[in-house]
């Protein structure tokens, strides 16, 4: 007489095979494959290892099913790459809150880089930036815990917390090759998109993009209209330490300055429609002023997307260093138990065909700041906020981009 558990490992095993089998004869289908037998006996490995680790393993409460099958999709995701991986529900949950623009945290937006979590950029204005963060930082452990082997979502869980609880980071700075502890407050995260617009002498406009949400086109154009009411004849666009966001706002963005139907930017992926070409709408231009864009090591993804678009038409001049070089396409697909996959399906190419993943946009004029520099800026940012006027002389890069700006009125 079959045990209940028995049977129930029997039905559940049948009915994951099924599943398993079906989704796979859909694709092997699709993708003209014809042999189904190789998979179908991985699968049966997989059933009998669940099975004898279910069965056996010394700890009974470590071994739930619903546990392991997360685990194993969670390895078999996570080693495609750091920008791939299974979300179970509450992971999705929190996901979605995030993308929301308001959350409780710290401020800091981080990649998995060469198996070592690295900080893309601190947001300006956020407990992180005030601590000090900077964009190339490594997280080494969490509140005592060290992290290396722990999946990125589950660390970045642990970062994120009730506003006005604190967390403790272990920090590498490989620039400097030092090590250090941040105690930082978490807080409410709240974003605005565009920052800091400001006249400097000559006509120069400045204006701040922190990040790239569906506000930004909008509230850029607000920016730049009042600017222009002020003579603006020449402007500074400042993405560094800009991590990015919705592509849409990085081709409307993009629109602003260039005329109809231009390619801002194309993705190449495995299946053809993933192929997919974005082209510049008919807004408002602003297309005869000179432009110069500031770019630095913390900026990524749609900020990369706008600087290498303008600076392929030559609609631009870039100021700083080499950029991030984080330019995949990752689609989030809900899972029928409200678990998700995170899937990279595809990579970005500026119009000129540059790769922008590992590879950044590199400047045309590099102005590098030294270590000392790094904080003075910093702590100038800290201090003004952004939403008072940078002091070029407190900052290199901005005052080679107003010298720059100078010369071509000349």
């Amino acid at each position: 007489m079959i045990k209940k558990s028995g049977l129930c490992y029997i039905l559940l095993c049948l009915a994951l095979v099924i599943n398993l089998a079906v989704g796979y004869s859909v694709y092997a289908e699709e993708d003209k494959l014809a042999d189904n037998k190789e998979v179908l006996e991985k699968i049966s490995v997989m059933m009998q290892v669940l099975h004898l680790i279910q069965r056996d393993y010394v700890n009974p409460e470590d071994v739930d099913y619903s546990s392991l099958i997360y685990n194993a999709l969670d390895g078999m995701v996570s080693s495609l790459g750091p920008h791939s991986s299974f979300l179970q529900p509450q992971e999705y949950e929190s996901m979605k809150q995030m993308t929301e623009g308001k959350f409780g945290g710290i401020g800091i937006v981080v990649t998995m880089k060469e198996g070592v979590l690295t900080i893309i950029t601190p947001i300006e204005g956020t407990p992180g930036s005030e601590a000090g963060l900077m964009a190339g930082d490594q997280i080494i452990a969490v509140d005592g815990k060290e992290i290396e082997g722990t999946k990125l979502s589950k660390i970045v869980n642990n970062m994120k917390g009730e506003p006005g609880t604190e967390v403790t980071l272990k920090i590498y700075r490989p620039e400097t090759d030092e090590t250090m502890e941040k105690t930082i407050t978490r807080d409410i995260v709240e974003v605005p998109s565009v920052k800091g617009a400001h006249m400097y002498d000559s006509g120069i406009g400045y204006v701040r993009i922190t990040q790239f949400d569906e506000h930004t086109a909008s509230d850029l154009e607000e920016q730049l209209q009042s600017l222009d009411e002020q003579g603006m004849k020449s402007l500074v666009i400042d993405v560094r330490n800009n991590p990015g966001g919705l592509l849409k706002a990085a081709v409307d963005t993009c629109s602003k300055f260039l005329g109809k139907d231009k390619m801002v930017v194309y993705t190449k992926g495995r299946r053809s429609s993933q192929d997919q070409k974005y082209f510049t709408d008919n807004g408002v231009k602003f297309l005869d002023i000179p432009i110069v864009i500031l770019v630095n090591e913390g900026s990524a993804s749609a900020a990369e997307i706008l600087a290498g678009c303008l600076q392929d038409y030559e609609r631009a001049v870039l100021v700083g260093v080499k950029t991030f070089g984080k330019g995949s396409v990752q689609n989030i697909i809900r899972l029928p138990d409200d678990s998700a996959l995170r899937l990279t399906t595809a990579m970005y190419y500026t119009p000129s065909e540059r790769v922008i993943k590992d590879n950044g946009i590199k400047p045309d004029i590099q102005i590098k700041l030294t270590k000392e520099q790094k904080e003075k800026f910093r702590d100038e940012v800290v201090k003004l906020g952004r939403d008072k006027p940078l002091k070029p002389d407190a900052d290199p890069q901005l005052k080679k981009a107003l010298e720059v700006l100078r010369n071509k009125a000349e």
